[in-house]
């Protein structure tokens, strides 16, 4: 006789959600990708409760529009993003606030408190092109990090947001390294993390470890994991963060690293709500696609309690 299966831990400071990206959406309006109405419709019937905004435009930036089209479905929004190039200094920093004030407001006006922040990347994504060094100078170190807390002092202010900012591959947010610099030298009060398990993994970090040293610093969270044959295949080839995707380095759980459970098990013990989004990066994938997988992603994430 079998011995009985461990009951799933409760995990019930987690708000679990998706985002356009797992609908392979990575621009304002591409041929490639699937109408709004559909990743809306699709969204909901996979169970899925909370969304994110994705690409500024992608969705409808009418406030009362996207709020019909979204109560309506049951859908609330978890956050808004930005992408920015903090390390260039404040000549970018008029242009940034313009794009940022845009996808503010209306995350604001969806009741969202959370804007995730990208940084810019240092490869160009179609190309591979290197357009900026890996590593950052001392002095673009500086204007990264008071960049981000002038952001995120301004994004509070004004709109009554928190910033997190997202590790990412091809960013010079990236690695165990680069992560804890940057969160060992910015103000906890201003500036957070949404930490991606994907990317994470991607860059070689260990994303309990971080949830364990950094709990508090910790704001958001992406689920996301990666094929570790892909990657190593990426890892040695060199080969750039998008033709990466079109590869499927980005998996569906629970087939890929970080297992989630110890992840999630390990954000609940921070004894604080968090957002849980899964993200799997399809750009482009086939419009049948996502769907199945976000189903089968939802009763996944059930399985482990959230």
């Amino acid at each position: 006789m079998s011995a009985p299966r461990a009951a799933s831990p409760v995990l019930d400071r987690l708000r679990i959600g998706s985002a356009p990206d797992s609908w392979g959406v990575w621009f304002p309006d591409d041929e490639q990708q699937v109408p709004w109405q559909r990743f809306l419709d699709e969204v909901a019937e996979a169970g899925y409760e909370w969304i994110e905004l994705g690409p500024y435009g992608y969705l409808p930036i009418d406030p009362a529009a996207l709020r019909e089209e979204t109560s309506r479905r049951g859908l609330k929004v978890s956050a808004g993003t930005i992408f920015t190039s903090m390390h260039h200094g404040p000549s970018v920093w008029d242009k940034t606030w313009t794009h940022v004030s845009e996808v503010a407001s209306l995350t604001q006006a969806m009741g969202a408190k959370h804007l995730v922040v990208i940084p810019s990347f240092w490869r160009d994504d179609k190309t591979a092109e290197i357009i900026e060094s890996p590593e950052l100078t001392v002095e673009q170190w500086k204007h990264l990090t008071t960049g981000m807390e002038r952001l995120g002092k301004r994004v509070r202010d004004e709109f009554g947001l928190d910033i997190v900012v997202h590790p990412h591959a091809d960013t010079h947010i990236d690695t165990e390294e680069h992560v804890e610099r940057f969160l060992d030298v910015t103000d906890s009060d201003l500036v957070n993390l949404c930490l991606d398990t994907g990317h994470y993994a991607y860059c070689g970090g260990d994303s309990v470890k971080l949830i364990r040293t950094y709990g508090e610093r910790i704001g958001y969270l992406h689920l996301k994991q990666v094929d570790p044959d892909i990657l190593s295949d990426v890892v040695a080839k060199g080969t750039p963060f998008g033709p990466a995707v079109q590869q499927g380095v980005m998996c569906e759980p629970p087939l890929g690293i970080p297992a989630l459970p110890p992840v999630l098990e390990a954000a609940q013990e921070l004894n604080v709500d968090l957002f849980a989004i899964v993200e799997q990066d399809m750009y482009p994938c086939p419009p049948d696609q996502p769907f199945p997988i976000a189903q089968r992603t939802r009763r996944f994430l059930r399985s482990c309690g959230a």
